[in-house]
């Protein structure tokens, strides 16, 4: 007889979560929303689906660290297509006065970018704001408003361009490391929603399906999503807030899960309504200043799509931590 065959052992299988480590940028802030440094680990409780979750890593980076988590970079997107013509004027007119002021010496690397897209996509970063401010200045003869006053079918054309504007993006940023900070300059596109407003299956199935893949996006490439609306838009804030709890099934979506204002919150970044534009960009830009960075690796999904609710506590008086508020888990 022949000699029994070796046995082979099976493969180890491999810890749970094992290579799909996830990283989140946690800005911790005071009462009056200044980022706090000098917190340690232990400040910090993560909860993922209100389950506490170990920390794989823990990094704090303060303005001073050297080298800083490269490339840290804040992207300033002039939305000309969802603000009417003087809105945007007055965009421009501020984004200007914060790039000139000091001297035109940026606190980071920026980079700029228009909607419609008029000069071939965004500058390369640089810190150089008399350069950006310059490249502005050459971009406003380009600068051009879809109508807004086409109805619920040009509402839908401007979301569209808008959300394709983002998912590019999110889909460039993804291959380069590093924070980046999107400050979008505009209302926002229509949210779309109403009592008359009905959504069929497949457009629920298609939203969904967006959502879940521009959510997991801006989350890889560690993009904080800000909007900063000079308009007077009267009761705004309220509509969309509606819509911040993350999105668990297509049978629940509606067109407004997919605003702008609900991507900025649930990415870890603000919505700032304010007329000092100027003021608003600043106060982005100081949420690089002090943030910390973890990871953790998230519990294996039995099912496709599997929603998580994110949360961080901070275990000190008076402190409020901001990431993002969930993500999407595939099993």
């Amino acid at each position: 007889q022949g000699a029994a065959p070796e046995t082979v052992p099976p493969p180890a299988a491999p810890a749970p979560g094992a290579g799909r480590s996830m990283t989140l940028d946690v800005v911790v802030t005071d009462h009056a929303g200044n980022p706090v440094p000098g917190l340690q680990e232990q400040d910090f409780t993560l909860l993922d689906n209100k389950q506490p979750r170990t920390l794989r890593s823990f990094r704090a980076v303060v303005e001073t660290t050297q080298p800083p988590d490269p490339p840290l970079q804040a992207i300033v997107l002039v939305d000309a297509v969802n603000a009417t013509f003087q809105s945007a004027a007055y965009q421009r007119e501020q984004l200007s006065s914060f790039l000139r002021q000091g001297g035109g010496e940026l606190p980071l690397p920026m980079s700029l970018h228009v909607l419609p897209d008029t000069a071939g996509g965004p500058t390369a970063p640089t810190q150089d704001g008399l350069l950006l401010a310059k490249s502005l200045d050459s971009a406003q003869a380009g600068l051009r408003n879809i109508p807004r006053s086409t109805g619920f079918y040009g509402g839908v054309e401007r979301a569209q361009l808008s959300i394709s504007t983002l998912e590019h993006f999110a889909a460039y940023e993804s291959t380069q490391p590093g924070r980046k900070s999107l400050i979008w300059l505009g209302p926002g596109w229509p949210l779309l929603t109403g009592v008359n407003v009905q959504l069929s299956t497949k457009d629920q199935n298609a939203l969904f399906q967006t959502i879940v893949a521009l959510s997991t996006a801006l989350r890889e490439a560690r993009v904080t999503l800000y909007n900063i609306d000079a308009t007077e838009s009267v009761g705004r804030a309220n509509y969309y807030e509606a819509f911040l709890k993350g999105v668990t099934s297509a049978s629940r979506v509606q067109n407004g899960d997919v605003a702008l204002q609900v991507f900025a919150v649930q990415s870890g970044g603000e919505v700032l309504e304010r007329t000092d534009i100027s003021k608003a960009i600043s106060m982005c830009v100081a949420d690089t200043k002090a943030y910390y960075i973890l990871t953790f690796d998230p519990p294996q999904s039995l099912n496709p799509n599997e929603y998580h609710d994110l949360r961080v506590k901070i275990d000190r008086h008076g402190l409020t931590a901001r990431t993002r508020t969930g993500y999407y888990a595939q099993p």
